[in-house]
């Protein structure tokens, strides 16, 4: 997806790749207002390189409408915005999104904001498949550890099975926590969520900063893992803290590095295993292997720095 700059002679922006001046043999613009001008630029599709569009009232069917009808034609949509809200509405219209944003000259936030949606639509291809380094680690130990607060992570969209989050009390050493997307004679799936265990807990966030779980907010972007170490980017919805019994687990990886998780004792909480499988902690063993990330840097405010650092 492209950005283009509304009016100006020159930009100073990398990200910016055209200057529109009001007219180009290879743009059309059509001031889409109503049915009668969504049929014109329907009309166009197909004819010329570029059709770009103005909303005098921001309206998402049209623009909808005009992505359906030139997929494929050789045609390109370009949408003017002047607001940030509106930016994730054309970025990812009917998944795809247009083509290119035209932006005001001197509106630096929606700028800003327009190329980390850019960066975002780049790493959630579904064709480009960004890889975590997981690792193996062996379980030393699984005990009782009493009653605090458990956090669930209720995401937007569905997990899929095999994946989760990496969480756990140690930032050098997160588990792989599998989603709720399977079923039990007792309790239906929540393919949305992840039981992610005590509140005190790290998850690995989209930017490869970590949060406690206490931090985390409606809105905030996590990373999702699957366990052949497929990343993607996922929206909170929702978080459930509840007052639950947990086990502690813990484990050391064949690198050395010692970890641990408190995740509640329930049967439909899922760790992975070496082979990919899904175990659940209350039929974990000690040395079972799992699915763990490991991490040899330092931590501060969730961002990771050089230096040495203990948890235990």
């Amino acid at each position: 997806m492209e950005l283009w700059q509304d009016s100006g002679t020159e930009s100073l922006r990398k990200s910016c790749s055209r200057i529109w001046k009001g007219s180009d043999s290879d743009v059309a613009e059509v001031n889409l207002d109503d049915a009668s001008s969504q049929k014109e630029a329907i009309s166009l599709i197909g004819m010329i390189p570029w059709i770009l569009v103005r909303c005098s009232d921001w309206t998402m069917i049209p623009l909808e409408n005009l992505i359906s009808h030139s997929s494929g034609s050789g045609t390109k949509i370009a949408v003017s915005i002047n607001n940030v809200v509106d930016l994730n509405g054309a970025a990812f219209a009917l998944e795809h999104g247009v083509d290119a944003l035209l932006l005001p000259s001197q509106n630096e936030e929606i700028w800003k904001e327009a190329e980390l949606i850019i960066s975002s639509k780049k790493s959630t291809d579904k064709y480009s498949k960004p890889i975590v380094d997981l690792s193996i680690a062996t379980i030393l130990s699984i005990n009782s550890s009493g009653v605090g607060e458990r956090v669930c992570i209720d995401l937007i969209e569905r997990l899929e099975i095999g994946e989760g989050m990496v969480i756990g009390s140690n930032s050098s050493s997160l588990a792989l926590v599998h989603g709720e997307t399977i079923e039990s004679e007792y309790v239906p799936s929540r393919p949305f969520r992840v039981n992610a265990g005590s509140i005190h807990s790290y998850v690995l966030m989209s930017d490869g900063s970590t949060k406690y779980l206490s931090e985390l907010s409606a809105g905030d972007e996590v990373s999702v893992i699957s366990h052949s170490g497929v990343f993607r980017k996922s929206i909170i919805g929702r978080l459930k803290i509840e007052r639950r019994p947990f086990l502690i687990i813990r484990f050391r990886s064949k690198s050395g590095n010692e970890g641990q998780i408190m995740l509640q004792q329930a049967e439909t909480v899922r760790l992975v295993n070496a082979s990919g499988s899904i175990i659940s902690v209350t039929n974990l063993e000690i040395g079972d292997e799992i699915i763990v990330r490991n991490d040899n840097q330092m931590r501060h405010i969730g961002n990771a720095l050089d230096g040495e650092m203990r948890e235990k």
